[in-house]
């Protein structure tokens, strides 16, 4: 354990060097093909870094952050897209919004004083659960597959919440930087498009609106015109989504991927663009009722998850290892107690 927390310090040291770079070389040179053309190393540095890091989480979550995230919010700094343009004064300030899950947000005047974050008690129960899942798994041989898979979805779901969350709470202890919300209760959600669009990994939707779906409208639009061009838009986004997590997934496992993963998002792009199209022609009066469509999305999304997403994860053992590197950093936690 000791050994992959140090891999995982060197890679984010050598991560926020290659921002200074972009904060002190590349942020002073124009929009377009220049500044692209000296932000390509970084882009491909960002790419390997995760492959030196082998623990389950410790990828996860760097690969996410710099792969993905960071990759794409420097795609847009290309071309002098927010969030990362206009360039902030403070280099502290464009590390951390490169970097993680966060945005500046104006302060009101009554806003000035700023309150330590806090604790609800959602994320408490949250915290709970995930540790009585993990205490749980140690009697899966005595348990059904499908609640198995049932644990595990839970298990995906609020460790990343948590993840996310607690990664963004430094910059804004330090720095005053409002932290972006990542998830909005997914399981209250009224449909597949609310889900996607304003409940689930809220960060990820933001990044890909201005790199994805806003330029494929402009292209749609000459193409299926002004009243049908969100469909291909939307399908695209899934595309990529698909492939980032496919992306994401081979850090974690290093195995060649089976496309399952990009199959589960393409089938959702799909039917979120159903979806829309109903909206459009169906009126209001006409519509289900959100209760029922909200249980119609969440039941879709457990079958499509059991069939095509869950198992790929448990196949290759990302469970086990989860659950492993879990009990090493107790017993280090432990060790490092006086009590």
């Amino acid at each position: 354990m000791e050994n992959e927390l140090y891999d995982f310090i060197k890679v984010w040291i050598l991560a926020i060097i290659s921002l200074c770079y972009c904060f002190y070389i590349s942020s002073k040179l124009p929009k377009g093909i220049f500044k692209l053309f000296s932000l390509t190393p970084i882009f491909i540095f960002f790419l390997y870094l995760p492959l030196t890091i082998s623990s389950v989480h410790l990828v996860g979550i760097t690969a996410f952050f710099l792969s993905w995230l960071a990759n794409f919010k420097l795609l847009l700094f290309c071309f002098d897209q927010p969030p990362l343009s206009p360039p902030p004064s403070n280099l502290f300030h464009f590390i951390s919004l490169a970097s993680l899950p966060i945005k500046l947000k104006q302060k009101t005047p009554s806003q000035n004083k700023s309150k330590p974050p806090q604790i609800s008690i959602l994320f408490a129960i949250k915290v709970i659960i995930l540790a009585l899942l993990y205490h749980c798994y140690s009697y899966k041989q005595n348990l059904h597959k499908n609640v198995v898979l049932a644990m595990y979805g839970a298990h995906v779901y609020i460790e990343l919440e948590l993840t996310l969350a607690l990664a963004a709470i430094p910059a804004r202890a330090m720095f005053g930087l409002e932290i972006e919300p990542q998830f909005n209760e997914p399981y209250l959600t009224t449909s597949l498009q609310d889900f996607w669009g304003r409940r689930w990994n809220l960060m990820v939707t933001s990044i890909l609106r201005p790199t994805v779906y806003y330029p494929m409208r402009r292209i749609s639009t000459r193409l299926v015109g002004s009243r049908w061009t969100s469909l291909p838009a939307i399908i695209t986004v899934f595309v990529v989504s698909g492939l980032m997590h496919e992306l994401m997934y081979y850090y974690v496992t290093r195995v060649a991927p089976t496309w399952e993963m990009t199959w589960f998002f393409i089938l959702h792009g799909v039917a979120v663009a159903v979806e829309v199209l109903v909206k459009k022609v169906v009126p209001v009066k006409m519509r289900l009722h959100p209760v029922v469509s909200g249980a119609w999305a969440i039941g879709f999304h457990v079958v499509t998850a059991v069939w095509l997403f869950l198992p790929l994860l448990m196949r290759n053992g990302v469970d086990e290892k989860a659950i492993g590197e879990y009990c090493k950093f107790m017993d280090l936690l432990k060790g490092l107690l006086p009590f």
